[in-house]
This record gives C-alpha cells, sequence and structure tokens, in this order.
C-alpha cells in the first residue's frame, strides 16, 4: 500500500504543480505578451482568472457549510 501512497502523492504533487504554473503563467506573465501573439490561444480569457477561484470558494465554502450542519445535526441526535 505504500508504493499506491506514494504514487497517489506524486500525482496529486504534480497536478497542483501544473495548475500553479499555468494560472501564474495566465495571469502574471501573459497581460505583457501581445494580444495577437499564439501564446494566447492556449489560454482562456482573461475575465476566467477571476471568476474560477471566486467560484471555486463559493462551492468550498458551501461544501464546508453544509459539512458542519450535518456534523451537528448528527451530535444533536445522539445527545437526545
Amino acid at each position: 500500500m505504500e508504493l499506491a501512497d506514494k504514487t497517489v502523492g506524486f500525482l496529486l504533487s504534480l497536478t497542483s504543480l501544473s495548475i500553479f504554473t499555468y494560472y501564474t503563467l495566465w495571469v502574471i506573465i501573459l497581460p505583457f505578451v501581445d494580444s495577437d501573439h499564439f501564446i494566447h490561444n492556449y489560454f482562456l480569457p482573461q475575465e476566467y482568472a477571476i471568476l474560477i477561484p471566486v467560484f471555486a470558494g463559493v462551492l468550498l465554502l458551501c461544501f464546508l457549510g453544509l459539512f458542519v450542519g450535518m456534523v451537528m445535526l448528527k451530535s444533536k441526535k445522539k445527545k437526545a
């Protein structure tokens, strides 16, 4: 099982590094590149650089609130 855990950890690290690199290039480097350069074909429009993280954050907060609510309801049922 140790090899499987290391493989999953490596894949998660590689995925995180890839997303970080893509987002960094998209937000920090791309605005300084001419708009007619071919590299713009590989990135989404700049508006999504803000919309995607905001949507992900709202979704995360919703799931977190749902989880906390479910735990509170279950603990209340155990006491009764």
